[in-house]
């Protein structure tokens, strides 16, 4: 999970590593009150999770109070590459005589960490990587050493090395005591007060959640099906297509999305509208939870409900699309096309017979399931 800076900075601070003073504001009021509080030059800082907010203007330095609040109201709003801005980060300026790069990232290649570290700050790294090599210094960390923070350091400045080796231990803090796979700061500025972090992002571990005491789950975050279908324990992801697919194992639906693409491309639909697996679970209670997401989508056009028998027999699957079914009434608009295999797939499949709804369809095969699938989405266009 990306966070916004603001998160970054908080879980910074909450580690000891300097950053420049700062609120968060969801109005032009609030960012008024937060310069105001702050005192002489502030940034007015976008708050979305995607690079390019200075080119589009969704950063201002603004020396009043009476200026934050009106850059607020521009910023506020503002759309950056398909990402709505429904906050700002308001900080203190600082003045910056040199600005540096570093990060600590999970190398799944090299089965480790990786430092990086790079004099070049201020600028895209991956444009460094690419024109400078060898500005950009790499160290490997072995987890059960940590980071050795000299060698990190040794990219800067000899005069700043011994401050620079302390924020990277920090950071290096920030990095295993949070569960991240990236912790990144860039700029990495030297002030007139020292070293600080001014601006930083932080990539955590999904699949530490548990240990965390807070979620940063925010319903302004992406796509709302996407946020929606998290707070319901669904693993879904939003696509462009307009096929909705639901399946039960990861494997399942990635097989699925295939056939489904190559039966959209032979059909002319659009493909694909999303990635849902319900797991080993399809009772009635996770089947409606599944499908109001999916018809919440209003690119989706048709249904593909891909499920195979296992733990949870093809009996149990079908009446739990029964069921969802009769508890959506008039909110499942769309057809749907089940193909059941596995564990009980006859009786499965007599439990839809009979229950003989109108928008349900059974197909025995997967492939000619995904047909049919692609045709009903073109013919609902």
């Amino acid at each position: 999970m990306d966070l916004f800076e603001h998160e970054a900075r908080d879980l910074f601070e909450k580690h000891d590593v300097p950053v420049p003073r700062g609120r968060v504001a969801a109005d032009p009021a609030a960012a008024r009150e937060a310069a105001a509080s702050l005192g002489g030059p502030v940034v007015v800082k976008a708050q979305v999770k995607t690079g390019g907010r200075g080119k589009a203007g969704g950063v201002r330095v603004v020396h009043t109070a009476d200026d934050a609040e009106q850059a607020a109201d521009d910023i506020l709003g503002m759309d950056i590459k398909g990402h709505t801005v429904h906050r700002v980060l308001v900080t203190e300026a600082s003045e910056i005589a040199e600005e540096y790069y570093v990060s600590f990232l999970l190398d799944r290649a090299g089965r480790t960490f990786l430092a990086m570290a790079s004099t070049e700050g201020g600028m895209e790294i991956e444009e460094v990587a690419a024109t400078k090599p060898e500005a950009l210094l790499r160290v490997p960390v072995n987890p059960r050493d940590g980071v050795d923070a000299s060698a990190v350091a040794a990219a800067f400045p000899p005069d700043v090395r011994e401050e620079a080796a302390e924020v990277v231990r920090k950071l290096w803090d920030v990095f295993v005591a949070e569960d991240a796979t990236l912790v990144e700061v860039n700029p990495l500025a030297r002030t007139t007060t020292g070293i600080v972090a001014l601006d930083g992002k932080i990539t955590l571990d999904d699949n530490a959640d548990f240990r965390r005491p807070a979620s940063f789950d925010d319903p302004h975050d992406g796509d709302p099906l996407e946020w929606s279908a998290r707070q319901q324990g669904l693993n879904y992801v939003k696509l462009d297509g307009d096929i909705g697919v639901i399946g039960n194992g990861a494997g399942l639906v990635m097989s699925t999305l295939d056939v489904v693409a190559a039966a959209a491309a032979e059909a002319g639909a659009r493909g694909p509208a999303n990635f849902l697996d319900i797991g080993g679970g399809a009772s009635a209670e996770v089947m409606v939870a599944g499908l109001s997401v999916i018809l919440g989508d209003s690119q989706v056009r048709s249904v593909f409900v891909n499920v195979f028998g296992g733990i949870t027999a093809c009996d149990a699957v079908a009446t739990g699309i029964v069921r969802s079914l009769e508890v959506l009434g008039d909110r499942a608009t769309k057809p749907l096309v089940v193909r059941l295999d596995g564990n009980n797939v006859a009786e499965g499949r007599l439990i839809l017979e009979q229950a003989a709804h109108p928008l349900v369809t059974v197909v025995a095969t997967m492939d000619d399931a995904a047909r049919e699938a692609a045709k009903l989405a073109i013919a609902e266009v």
